[in-house]
């Protein structure tokens, strides 16, 4: 079974590369609808940043972000791949806006410094935790100007109530990433 699983079935690594990055565009996308509201904030928790992280770690360089580019193009233009079905150009005048920003700016970062910490579990777990707080201070500081709201309340609402999930998240996503890393590393 285990040589059935290292036999490559594309071989050419382009294509490897447009396949991994389709799936996680379609993964970020499923991962927007896993959702749970919470009562206090106009801003649901979901899986996104899950695999928005692991998209940066697994893909590296400029392929990470390119996925969240493309998720990010699909919703506007008219696709229903944002949270709550949510798509189009007006959908970036709403809360969770911000959080798509910081799509991008986490997978920059986990693109830019993934292969300095990936022999070392809890730097890498630093560095998922990193980009995730930048990805939710995004949305935090998009929320306070929307919102027109003070700078703690904005924290209250859009930064506080997802840390424990999203340190959960980190922790499964560094344990997913260093579970398969040498196939990630043989595929793309």
């Amino acid at each position: 079974m285990e040589t059935i699983l290292k036999k490559e079935i594309i071989l050419n690594k382009n294509c490897c590369r447009a396949v991994g990055v389709f799936s996680f565009v379609l993964l970020i996308a499923l991962g927007a609808f896993v959702r749970l509201p919470l009562p206090f904030t106009p801003v649901p928790v979901t899986l996104q940043t899950f695999f928005v992280l692991l998209a940066a770690a697994v893909l590296g360089g400029n392929l990470g972000t390119l996925t969240q580019l493309i998720y990010i193009g699909l919703g506007l233009s008219g696709m229903s791949v944002f949270t709550g079905s949510g798509s189009g150009m007006f959908y970036l005048l709403g809360p969770t806006s911000g959080y798509l920003l910081g799509f991008v700016l986490a997978s920059i970062l986990v693109s830019r410094f993934i292969r300095r910490v990936e022999s070392r579990p809890v730097f890498a777990f630093l560095l998922f935790l990193a980009a995730d707080f930048i990805l939710l201070a995004c949305g935090t500081f998009w929320l306070k100007f929307i919102l027109g709201i003070d700078i703690q309340k904005a924290l209250f609402i859009g930064f506080v109530p997802f840390i424990a999930g999203d340190v959960f998240k980190v922790a499964a996503l560094t344990a997913v990433f260093f579970k398969f890393k040498a196939r990630f590393r043989q595929i793309f």
